[in-house]
């Protein structure tokens, strides 16, 4: 059974990396030679009726599937051993490929009825992944998912239904329309409330650590190139309207304040794959906020750099989660580098790429959107914002790494660390690579004109002097002596409120039905079990009740009764008789 599901696994592998490779040498073709493909299949044609599927085939749509398909076959050959012993690994390993189609059908759809098809399969299915551990944890992440993503879901379809005016869904024909007339504006309104939803930003945030739950390989997918990159990719698409004064500006105030919060989160955390989650909610926030600026180019090359580190950070993670029997508390790490090192090396190279170290793949694109932002017109707000999250980056970057490699081993001297999970190694060495040469190969790619930038020397070394200075606080933060802790708890509710995402995920929750349960509750003591109630309905019941009780009295007791009515008529018709005498 092992065996087969096994070779299961490496015939997806295969294919889908074969698949990865053609599709990425076309995407070269495609930018090289300046191609769209704009494909129309008529699918049913019925008199004067006709049902036709768009498919749109650019570079970029290229691009990003071949990266989609290569993370995907490595996470399916990586769960070939990190899921060895679960006995649904079949089940596991067709939703993952259910998930990777849904995105490839979201990719090259310029149609919004299509992409609603890619949207919602990705929704449904993510579910199903998040619950794939069936307990009360897990049900509770899957659900918060699920109807976090129903509002861009609803905001989709009131875009769909809008577009009617229009004769068209394929919103292709319309991109030049959408920054200069109303009614398109309201599309490209809910278009951006949609991919605000499933790109986790403010207020929407609070999913994204909760879908933790799913096992690590998913983590690893949904994480680095499928379902919360969806939202980005569908601004990049729609990136003309924000064009748009109002929507870029608000676009960029709600990202940087996403960046931010998810950066200063990821400081107060102890549980690694929420560490990493919000490190992902941090750089989705980047995305958004240099794709508010207009520079949609450079937001999509980080979203592929990103990807390539983001998921060698998970599947590094996943391993030393595997090995430790699923403990994911940092604090019960230490010295992980002595007993696992390949692991380490490529944990340690992922988390410099993410800090935006010089030559890995984050520096390109990292050093080129902070130095884009120096080169624009931003108020001092958004400045502050891109370079702290930068620093904060840095410097939660630094604590995990301080907490999981430096010091003694906290954890049960049980635990059998190594590194012979050679299925493992595979797929974290791939994308080991991926992540050191990837950078600089898209840019040469990307970017066949490069485009000259002249900041002054202080303005240049920002980013070097930021990182610095995050990496020193993330050691020092961490190395506190016990006066510092004492005093910390002066400022406890400040702690907890920027530790616990500002709130947002009791807000989310607790706070979403809190108040419609109350007003329920009040309506039914005030309705159900009021005054109405008792005059009306429920007073004819007890009325009725009580005569049919009274009625029964007499059934029950015959003999008595027969005997007490024969006394009352005999008394009443001595009474008649004496009256009328």
């Amino acid at each position: 059974m092992v065996n087969s599901l096994v070779n299961y696994c490496k015939t997806s592998f295969y294919f889908l990396i074969f698949i990865s490779i053609s599709l990425f040498l076309m995407s070269m073709k495609f930018i090289l030679s300046d191609l769209v493909y704009f494909i129309e299949w008529e699918v049913l044609s019925l008199q004067s009726m006709s049902i036709v599927m768009t498919f749109l085939f650019d570079w970029m749509s290229l691009m990003f599937m071949s990266f989609v398909l290569l993370i995907s076959s490595l996470v399916i050959f990586y769960s070939n051993q990190y899921m060895e012993e679960d006995y649904n690994i079949n089940r596991f390993i067709l939703l993952v490929l259910m998930f990777v189609m849904s995105m490839m059908l979201l990719i090259i759809s310029p149609n919004l009825i299509s992409i609603l098809l890619g949207w919602d399969g990705l929704g449904l299915v993510s579910y199903c992944l998040v619950i794939y551990f069936q307990n009360v944890k897990s049900y509770n992440a899957g659900m918060l998912t699920a109807l976090s993503n129903r509002i861009g879901d609803v905001a989709l379809l009131l875009a769909i239904a809008w577009m009617l005016n229009y004769g068209s869904w394929n919103y292709i024909f319309y991109l030049d329309m959408l920054s200069t007339k109303f009614e398109m504006m309201i599309i490209g309104a809910l278009v951006m409330l949609a991919a605000m939803t499933k790109s986790a930003q403010i207020p929407f945030s609070s999913w994204l650590p909760a879908a933790m739950a799913a096992p690590t390989p998913v983590s690893a997918l949904v994480h680095s190139s499928t379902l919360v990159t969806a939202g980005v990719y569908l601004l990049i698409r729609f990136n003309v309207l924000l064009i748009d004064l109002w929507m870029g500006q608000f676009l960029l105030l709600i990202s940087g304040l996403t960046m931010f919060m998810a950066g200063l989160g990821a400081n107060f955390e102890f549980d690694l794959k929420k560490i990493i989650a919000l490190s992902t909610l941090s750089q989705l926030g980047l995305m958004m906020s240099i794709l508010s600026m207009g520079f949609y180019k450079l937001a999509f090359f980080h979203l592929l750099t990103h990807a390539l580190f983001k998921a060698l950070l998970f599947m590094c993670a996943g391993s030393i989660i595997h090995n430790m029997k699923n403990s994911q508390d940092i604090r019960m790490m230490g010295s992980l580098n002595m007993s696992m090192p390949l692991t380490c090396s490529c944990f340690n190279i992922a988390n410099l790429a993410l800090c935006g170290m010089p030559f890995l793949a984050g520096f390109y694109s990292k050093d080129l959107m902070l130095e884009m932002v120096m080169l624009s017109y931003v108020n001092s707000f958004s400045f502050f914002l891109f370079f702290f999250s930068t620093g904060l980056t840095v410097c939660y970057s630094f604590r995990l790494v301080y907490y999981s490699m430096t010091g003694e081993f906290n954890s049960s001297s049980l635990h059998p660390l190594n590194d012979k999970s050679m299925t493992m190694l595979f797929s974290i060495f791939f994308l080991m690579i991926m992540a050191i040469i990837g950078g600089s190969m898209l840019s040469w790619l990307m970017f066949l004109n490069p485009s000259m930038i002249c900041l002054p020397f202080n303005m240049k070394i920002l980013t070097l002097i930021v990182c610095l200075l995050g990496g020193s606080m993330g050691y020092l933060l961490t190395n506190v002596k016990l006066f510092f802790i004492n005093k910390g708890l002066y400022y406890y509710n400040l702690i907890y409120f920027a530790g616990s995402m500002w709130f947002m995920p009791v807000l989310s929750t607790v706070g979403v039905i809190n108040y419609p349960l109350k007003l329920g509750l009040y309506s039914y003591k005030s309705f159900d079990q009021g005054w109405s109630e008792f005059f009306g309905g429920q007073m004819l019941y007890n009325q009725l009740k009580n005569y049919s009780l009274y009625l029964q009295e007499f059934q029950n007791n015959s003999l008595k009764i027969y005997l007490l009515s024969y006394m009352l008529w005999f008394i009443i018709l001595l009474m008649m008789i004496s009256f009328i005498n």
